[in-house]
């Protein structure tokens, strides 16, 4: 086989990428790689680098987690945001700064959802119990 089709797609883009002779990611039970051919799969990608290979050279993607879904010779990975490049040096600063702030900050917005939340609830069962005092 040739290769395969690697199109990716996050908030404000797609790429299509033919021709990829490999695939290497990291989802929750570790590291794999993706070959032309491969069964259909799908799984998590973690926080982190994951790269392929098209005309024998990497490249690099960063990804602020992502779902990746192989079938038909076709790999797909959706995210909200990702980098990709050659250079691992510039990459990896990208990953290190930007992407790991971006997921601090979502981490906070989830943070205060999750507080907002239990405030209506108690809110809620306060109500309740009044309602049934009264």
């Amino acid at each position: 086989m040739t290769g395969f089709l690697l199109k990716l797609q996050d908030a404000t883009h797609t790429e299509e990428i033919a021709g990829v002779s490999a695939f290497w990611g990291v989802d929750g039970s570790g590291s794999f790689t993706l070959w032309p051919g491969h069964v259909r799969m799908m799984t998590s990608l973690e926080f982190g680098l994951a790269r392929f290979r098209k005309d024998g050279e990497w490249e690099y993607l960063a990804l602020p987690r992502a779902l990746l879904y192989f079938v038909d010779n076709q790999l797909f990975i959706g995210t909200r945001r990702y980098v990709r490049d050659h250079d691992l040096d510039r990459i990896s600063s990208v990953l290190e700064s930007q992407l790991a702030e971006e997921e601090r900050q979502l981490h906070q917005i989830h943070q205060s959802l999750r507080k907002m939340e239990e405030e209506m609830f108690k809110r809620l069962w306060q109500l309740g119990r009044r309602h049934r005092v009264g």
